[in-house]
């Protein structure tokens, strides 16, 4: 994997479950899970004209949180209502070369913290975004329980 030099741009989203607030002037995008209707995700207050980075970065932690949830319940971990997932997909160049890279800020207030970092990594084994991007892209989880 290459090191980025230069970033260039950078595309931002929180995901919550689908309880959260909406900004207005952004865009707020509703997910639902397959053979569910009901909105399982929310992005509140993305930019009006959401870029590739952003879009990216949304489909990944939709994935990335239902896999937290996913293994928290087989788990039997209990998740706090204000779970989150904030993505930040980095577009950048190194030389004439682009490449992307990713961090994740895991929120699990209220869990152990070795509780949570296990969830934050095991959630990378089973979502396919996580799987597609692995060892292709630097990703850095930095997991916050207070």
């Amino acid at each position: 994997m290459s090191k980025i030099e230069k970033v260039l741009f950078t595309g931002k989203t929180h995901t919550t479950f689908s309880d959260a607030t909406r900004a207005h002037g952004n865009l707020d995008i509703e997910l639902s899970s397959p053979g569910n209707a009901k909105p399982a995700h929310v992005f509140a207050a993305t930019q009006a004209h959401p870029t590739a980075e952003q879009l990216f970065a949304g489909a990944w932690s939709a994935c990335y949180i239902s896999a937290i949830e996913h293994i928290a319940k087989a788990k039997k971990v209990v998740l706090p209502a204000d779970v989150s997932v904030d993505i930040e997909v980095d577009l950048g160049q190194t030389g004439q070369a682009y490449f992307l890279q990713a961090r994740f800020f895991v929120r699990l207030p209220g869990v152990a913290h070795d509780v949570a970092t296990a969830l934050a990594h095991a959630a990378h084994e089973l979502c396919p975004y996580s799987k597609a991007t692995l060892g292709n892209i630097d990703v850095a989880v930095n997991v916050l329980t207070a």
